[in-house]
Parts: C-alpha cells; sequence; structure tokens
C-alpha cells in the first residue's frame, strides 16, 4: 500500500509539474516583446503556482528555492518569492490526541484548539501552565513525516532524471533535493529544534535585549516543543513598532552580524515574520527549527570572503568563491574575474552609506550563477540574513549602515580565528 501511495503520487506530481509547463508554453505564443527576465519571472510563477496545488513540502521546497540566486537567475526568484506556508489548519481532534500521546494528562491549565500560526510541519497554540504562565504550544501535524519523506524520496527521483539533460546538470538538482531533505527532515525532531534553542541562548546571553524563548523543558518531546509565549510586534509590521526605532535597528543587525561573523551559528529562515520586537524594546528570534553552522575550519575562508566583499575587492572575492566553492563548471576564470572586478568598480569612490549590500551580493551571485561557480549553500543563508538585516535595518532607521557595522566585527572574528580549510582548488595564473 505504501509503494502504490508513491506511485500515485510521483503520478500526480508530473502531471501538475508538466501541466504547467504545458500552460506557460501555450501563454508564450500569445505574447510577444517580453524580456528575458519578465519570461524567467513567467516561468518562476508558474512553479511557484504548481508548487502550491502539490502543497506543503514543495511550498517549502519553492520557498528555499527562493533564497538560492546561486541557483536560479532573479525573474525565477521574483516568480517563487510570494510562496508562503498556506496550510490548512489541523481538526482539533487530531491535535488534541497528538498532545495526549506526546505529554501527561493535566499537563496544561488551559488551552485553545485554535491555532495562533499554522505552517507545513506544525502549528502553535497558546496554553496556559498550572502557575499561570502562558505558553505557547508548537504540535507537529500527525502523519507530516510520513507525507514528507515520501514527497522527498519522489523529488529526488524527479531529480536524477532531470539531471541526465545536459541543460540541467550545472544546476546539480540531486545534491541540492538531498540538502533540502536533510533540512526539512531534522524538521521532524523538535528536540534538535530544542538544542538549537538552548545554543541561541547561550550565544546571546551577554547581549542586553536580544534572547529566544525560554523553553518548558517538562513539557518538550520529539513532536511537541512548550516554551514562554511572546507578546510583541513581528518585523514584517514594523509600522507597528514603537520605542526606540533606531536603537532597534542596531539591535537586530547585531543579532544577525554575531550569528553570521562571531558565533557561525545562524538562523537559517530569518525573515521578519521570525523576528518580534517586545513591548520593552527587546528583540526575540522564534522557530529555530532550521540553522546554518560554519564548522571552525571553514570560519578563516569564510570571514576572508566577506571581509573582501566590503572591501568591494572583486579579484580576491572572484578568488576566494572559487578556491572555495564545492563544485565549479568549466570556468573561462579569466573572464569570470574581469566581471567580478567590473561589477565592484561601479562603486568605486561611492561612500559606505550609500551602497547596499543586498545589491553587491546579488550582483556577484549572478556572476557566480552565469560560470557555473557553485557557493556553498550556507553562503547563500547568510545572504538571505544580511538581507533581512538591511531590510529590517533601513525600515527602523534609514540612516543604518550594514557594511560599517560589519567591518569591525569582521576585522575582531579575523584576528582570533588562525586557522582554515586547505582550498578545494588553485585560481589559474593570470597572463
Amino acid at each position: 500500500m505504501r509503494y502504490l501511495w508513491l506511485v500515485l503520487r510521483a503520478v500526480w506530481i508530473a502531471l501538475v509539474l508538466g501541466g504547467a509547463l504545458v500552460a506557460y508554453g501555450i501563454k508564450r505564443l500569445f505574447r510577444w516583446g517580453l524580456t528575458r527576465e519578465e519570461r524567467e519571472r513567467q516561468r518562476g510563477e508558474a512553479f511557484a503556482r504548481a508548487l502550491e496545488r502539490l502543497g506543503a513540502t514543495f511550498i517549502k521546497f519553492g520557498q528555499i528555492l527562493s533564497t538560492r540566486p546561486d541557483l536560479l537567475a532573479p525573474g525565477y526568484i521574483a516568480g517563487l518569492a510570494r510562496l508562503q506556508d498556506q496550510v490548512a489548519k489541523e481538526k482539533p481532534k487530531a491535535i488534541a490526541k497528538m498532545l495526549a500521546a506526546e505529554l501527561p494528562a493535566g499537563a496544561f491549565a488551559a488551552l485553545d484548539l485554535e491555532p495562533v500560526a499554522s505552517a507545513s510541519v506544525a502549528q502553535v497554540h497558546r496554553a496556559r501552565l498550572h502557575d499561570g504562565t502562558v505558553v505557547a504550544v508548537k504540535v507537529q501535524r500527525p502523519g507530516v513525516a510520513r507525507r514528507i519523506i515520501g514527497d522527498v524520496s519522489i523529488l529526488g527521483f524527479f531529480a536524477r532524471i532531470v539531471h541526465i539533460l545536459p541543460s540541467f546538470r550545472p544546476l546539480l538538482l540531486p545534491g541540492a533535493i538531498a540538502e533540502f531533505g536533510a533540512a526539512l527532515e531534522g524538521q521532524l525532531d523538535f528536540r534538535l529544534e530544542a538544542a538549537n534553542n538552548r545554543r541561541f541562548a547561550h550565544n546571546f546571553k551577554d547581549m542586553q535585549g536580544i534572547s529566544v524563548p525560554d523553553l518548558v523543558d517538562d513539557l518538550c518531546t520529539s513532536k511537541i516543543l512548550t516554551m514562554h509565549f511572546i507578546e510583541g510586534v513581528k518585523a514584517n509590521a514594523c509600522a507597528a513598532v514603537g520605542g526606540d526605532r533606531r536603537r532597534l535597528a542596531r539591535l537586530g543587525a547585531d543579532t544577525i552580524l554575531k550569528m553570521v561573523f562571531t558565533d557561525g551559528f545562524v538562523h537559517a529562515d530569518l525573515h521578519p515574520g521570525n523576528i518580534i520586537f517586545t513591548p520593552d524594546g527587546n528583540l526575540v528570534l522564534i522557530d529555530l527549527g532550521m540553522v546554518a553552522e560554519i564548522r571552525p575550519e571553514l570560519m578563516r575562508p569564510w570571514l576572508e570572503t566577506f571581509f573582501a566583499l566590503g572591501q568591494q575587492n572583486g579579484a580576491e572575492v572572484a578568488r576566494l568563491l572559487y578556491v572555495h566553492a564545492p563544485h565549479v563548471g568549466k570556468v573561462d576564470y579569466k573572464l569570470y574575474m574581469a566581471e567580478c572586478v567590473a561589477w565592484f568598480d561601479r562603486f568605486a569612490g561611492k561612500p559606505l552609506g550609500e551602497i547596499e549590500t543586498s545589491v553587491i551580493i546579488s550582483g556577484v551571485m549572478n556572476i557566480l550563477r552565469r560560470h557555473r561557480v557553485r557557493v556553498d549553500p550556507r553562503f547563500t543563508t547568510v545572504h538571505v540574513s544580511l538581507l533581512v538585516a538591511e531590510g529590517l535595518g533601513k525600515e527602523l532607521d534609514p540612516s543604518i549602515d550594514i557594511i560599517a557595522l560589519a567591518l569591525p566585527v569582521l576585522l575582531r572574528s579575523l584576528t582570533t580565528t588562525t586557522t582554515g580549510i586547505e582550498p578545494k582548488r588553485i585560481a589559474p595564473a593570470l597572463a
């Protein structure tokens, strides 16, 4: 029965994706004169609609793809960026059954079975402990593990087939699907999220104003997380944020720079909806299931690459990304480096405050993609984190300068990080 379900599911996926491709092809016959980016955006939107029809696993896959400018062109990214978790609420009876199976009877003095948030893997409910503490209870959806593992298997099968085609080979889809599957399956064991929570709490313990929710350890299992409920305003509603907005902008920037360049332990699903500003002027990170960790031996080349980016050293950025890339295609290194240098020359002489990190890194990603130089997926996670820091910071305080804030942090980390991994390859000599 299990194999029959997988076969039927695979056929349905093939029909939906194939139908989206055919529908796009028919529409294209009636749309002349579009630019390349407009065509790419339409393809991305058609792909996004197909992923929405296929459900939670595929919506999450599209969300992750939308953060990978090293794999997809800007048009596709724009088409996929609108994807959000659009998952129906679980039936209250199913949630009650899951809680009864995982926690002792009477664990809560009161619990609201109407969720305050609902996503692909879990939904969150407000509850009250017997001592009066208000808590958030994250409950895994019944049966979600089976569905996700099955869908990832099917995606892997399709990726291996598509990988045979020469035009798709540079995308290295089988490896990308494996990374996605590992990340998503890791979210199925809430004990890992609890461990992430504790590690973030330790990393931020000496930083005033930054925290993560306190766990209620006795009420946490592999499928249930119970933590103190955080009252406040999510960063995706910046207009409602009161208090010292400049301080909050700096607090957000300091949080992300510490994760990226000091701790090497980064929230990998960082978007404004996962940042809460509390009434007392603090910042709290939530939804800590996905993280990116920069191993100690990678930290030195990691820091050197971002320092070169901050200094607008195009030749050194090109070299570092090339020698440490997990994979490169057939690269005309001289042309590749020349494009990197030319890109940074555009910013020569401009004050740092007038240069946006998002523009710099997006341009570099476009060059990497054109020349088939793959970067470590953690680089793109950090790319997204820096974009969040810059976007959120400028909304709260238009004068904030992320590059100027980042350079001293990078310098401090470079002086204390002495070892690094050997390059995977040597950059070709330029005549």
